[in-house]
């Protein structure tokens, strides 16, 4: 068991959760305000163990329920092909502070996550 003063012991923020401040490329798969499927690729700027956060152009409600396909990085990957799969629901929306056309979306997941190698290799 380790103490609270070996280096390699978790930290009061990473036994809460690990939050991930990176770029990851992600596609959004889900209904829109009006009903219709789509997909759109985006860019996540915020990501913990309960949630994301990201811009998108697709106009969606609060509660929508939304997937997301996560490139992962080739670090956490094993320099592999791998994403990560989960599904969320709409909990935040932002108008875009610099682009009317898109908006700041706050997803709370609500399922276990799934990380496949991507089928098309």
């Amino acid at each position: 068991m380790l103490s609270k003063s070996t280096p390699s012991s978790p930290t009061r923020a990473e036994r809460k959760g690990q939050v991930f401040n990176l770029p990851l490329p992600t596609l959004i798969s889900g209904q829109d305000a009006t009903g219709r499927a789509f997909q759109e690729r985006t860019v996540l700027f915020y990501i913990s163990d309960h949630g994301a956060s990201f811009n998108m152009v697709n106009v969606v409600a609060l509660g929508a329920k939304l997937k997301l396909t996560i490139d992962l990085p080739p670090a956490l990957a094993e320099s592999r092909d791998l994403k990560l799969v989960i599904n969320g629901r709409v909990a935040l929306i932002e108008a875009h502070a610099s682009s009317p056309t898109r908006q700041r979306v706050s997803l709370r997941f609500e399922s276990r996550y799934i990380i496949q190698a991507d089928e098309r290799y």
